[in-house]
């Protein structure tokens, strides 16, 4: 199963790098488009779960890493939940 990194910037202009174990974030999200946060974790949610699922499908167990990654980003969202209109863009993926 192709794995795959994508590049973020944060609200604050930090960076950090989150995995996916499958490709379907390319279906989500594209490289220099800016998400509203609610919508960037949104959409991680959705890809994150199929990619988990994918997983399962395959191995038969949930992915554990992508459901981790999943837990990081909702994580990092509530350190921005004070900021007025917090976006977050996708800067490229890694393969």
């Amino acid at each position: 199963m192709p794995e795959i990194r994508f590049q973020i910037e944060l609200p604050d202009r930090s960076q950090t790098t989150c995995y996916s174990p499958s490709l379907i974030v390319k279906e989500y999200f594209t490289p220099g488009s800016e998400y509203a946060l609610t919508d960037f974790i949104e959409r991680s949610r959705t890809a994150l779960h199929i990619a988990s699922d994918r997983v399962r499908a395959k191995y038969g167990s949930p992915c554990g890493l992508a459901l981790g990654q999943l837990a990081q980003i909702e994580a990092m969202a509530e350190r921005y939940s004070q900021v007025k209109e917090p976006k977050v863009r996708l800067i490229k993926f890694i393969e």
